[in-house]
């Protein structure tokens, strides 16, 4: 089996709808998708569809998913942004309902400050038209205003906007109020999911977590950790391969596939069936879709 277990739709950040992802990953001739936009399970209804219309029935199986942003401290004690893979949850869970709806006001909220920024100092952007383009109630990101200035003529790709203006270090760049670590584990568990740490030792994407945090979150229920991703070089992969097998983490791959905001094919990285297996054994939340 080919399993991609993080993958974003048109509902967050990505550039394929919820059913174009679906066909993308049919097409690419994928197993297992799992659908984790940044904040919202919005995106879930319409890949669900897109599955039972398939023609050939259990082509594809859906793993219902979101990706979280949240706050965690590094070994030195500075607060640092970890991301959460949360697959089968109950997305009807009362806390994390409210939580993910907070999320959600803040990113419109940011990207609409950052926009309103650029615009302010000249560049061809208007705050109100990316908005606009939003779905309804949907968490807006930075690769909104990226492919607002792709579209201007500003910069050649999501990723130069990103390296010019838009990253950690950039001008335009505003900060966010994530959830701590911890409370989204429980929130998660609570829902009846497991959680996946995406990415832990990308350090091109910035400040990341030592292996004694990666322990520490293992310990208060963190149930995987994500080894084979696109940001992750041979030797980082196989010390993860080793901190996941030390600490009994399941171990997943995944393309963190975005359509055409990354050069990322999807399935470009993928899981283990046996790993797919350990995490649904995990979870009582929500049901894998065939």
């Amino acid at each position: 089996m080919r399993i991609d277990l993080h993958t974003h739709s048109t509902e967050s950040d990505g550039t394929d709808t919820p059913a174009e992802l679906v066909a993308t990953a049919v097409a690419a001739g994928l197993d297992a998708i799992a659908l984790t936009d940044h904040d919202t399970t919005a995106g879930w209804a319409a890949a669900e569809r897109a599955v039972r219309d398939l023609s050939e029935p259990g082509r594809l199986l859906l793993v219902p998913g979101a990706e979280l942003s949240c706050s965690c401290l590094d070994a030195t004690g500075q607060s640092i942004t970890v991301h959460l893979l949360a697959y089968l949850f109950d997305p009807n869970s009362a806390a994390l309902v409210r939580e993910q709806a907070r999320l959600r006001a803040e990113r419109r909220e940011r990207l609409y400050g950052m926009a309103r920024h650029m615009a302010e100092d000249g560049f061809p952007v208007d705050p109100d038209e990316i908005m606009a383009g939003l779905p309804p109630d949907s968490p807006g990101g930075r690769p909104h205003l990226a492919r607002a200035l792709v579209k201007a003529g500003t910069v050649a790709s999501v990723d130069e906007a990103f390296a010019e203006y838009l990253g950690g270090s950039g001008r335009y760049y505003l900060p966010r109020t994530d959830t701590p670590v911890h409370r989204a584990i429980d929130m998660i568990a609570d829902a009846g999911g497991a959680t996946v740490l995406a990415h832990p030792f990308a350090t091109a994407r910035g400040p990341v977590v030592t292996a004694d945090v990666v322990a520490e979150l293992a310990e208060h229920g963190l149930s995987g950790i994500e080894i084979d991703h696109p940001d992750h070089d041979p030797d980082t992969r196989a010390r993860l391969r080793g901190l996941a097998a030390e600490l009994d983490l399941i171990p997943t791959g995944s393309s963190d596939y975005h359509g055409t905001n990354k050069t990322i094919r999807i399935g470009q990285e993928t899981t283990p069936p046996d790993s797919l297996d350990r995490l649904i054994e995990r979870c009582s939340g929500s049901k894998v879709i065939s």
